[in-house]
């Protein structure tokens, strides 16, 4: 473990847990950390600040992946070589966070996704199948947001691609494999949220704009791989 390892923390309205989790980074492995204000309205900010993280307050809310896309930002304005993203929520056991940077620190990988598949509800596991088989990306857990990322991927989710994605699942992935980079999955516990709900999947509306959303994403990355085999197989 070295202090070239930034942890990213996106929060919103976690003044519950994100101490918690930022505490334990901060004492247990040594790492610093940032959190990313995404303009709350609560007591997250302070409540970071006391756990001994840098936090960012955003005045505008820009959404997890926007928020952790400033995060990202951060640490390459700071010089840092890699990073781990995690949830203010408590889900992403802090003691698993060496084993999921490892492919990343080792070279084995540019991102490591800490990956827990059996978590999903019956539907986000119909979901997953569903954006699994269209997508064809081969990765588990598609919705995981404990992740490692080397300087490459880092420049490459700070890019002006990176900044269209409305959210850091799908988009996210698609982008690191279409350039070439090397994704694993580390598989890892994850605990219920100490606190508050999904952003994402707190409302049916929210629900639905992120499955239409996912599904556009997935079929045009489907059409564009069949096109992409076609014109192979007219070039032979």
């Amino acid at each position: 473990m070295t202090p070239e390892t930034l942890v990213i923390i996106p929060a919103k309205n976690e003044q519950e847990s994100v101490h918690l989790v930022a505490g334990a980074v901060v004492s247990d492995l040594g790492l610093p950390v940032v959190v990313v204000d995404d303009a709350s309205n609560d007591e997250t900010a302070d409540a970071a600040r006391r756990a001994g993280a840098t936090v960012l307050s955003l005045r505008l809310g820009l959404g997890a992946w926007g928020a952790m896309q400033a995060g990202i930002r951060y640490a390459l304005s700071r010089g840092y070589k890699r990073c781990v993203t995690m949830d203010a929520d408590g889900q992403h056991p802090v003691q698993s966070l060496p084993v999921v940077l490892e492919p990343v620190l080792r070279g084995r990988a540019d991102a490591a996704i800490g990956s827990c598949t059996s978590r999903g509800s019956p539907l986000r596991q119909v979901a997953w199948g569903l954006f699994r088989g269209i997508g064809g990306l081969g990765v588990g857990d598609l919705t995981s947001g404990f992740r490692a990322y080397n300087r490459r991927a880092m420049e490459l989710l700070a890019g002006p691609r990176a900044t269209l994605l409305d959210y850091q699942d799908l988009g996210v992935l698609f982008l690191l494999r279409g350039s070439g980079l090397r994704i694993v999955e580390t598989p890892i516990a994850m605990a219920c949220r100490l606190s508050g709900h999904s952003r994402i999947f707190n409302t049916w509306p929210s629900v639905g704009k992120y499955m239409l959303h996912s599904s556009i994403l997935a079929m045009s990355k489907s059409v564009r791989g069949s096109r992409q085999s076609d014109n192979a197989g007219e070039d032979q």
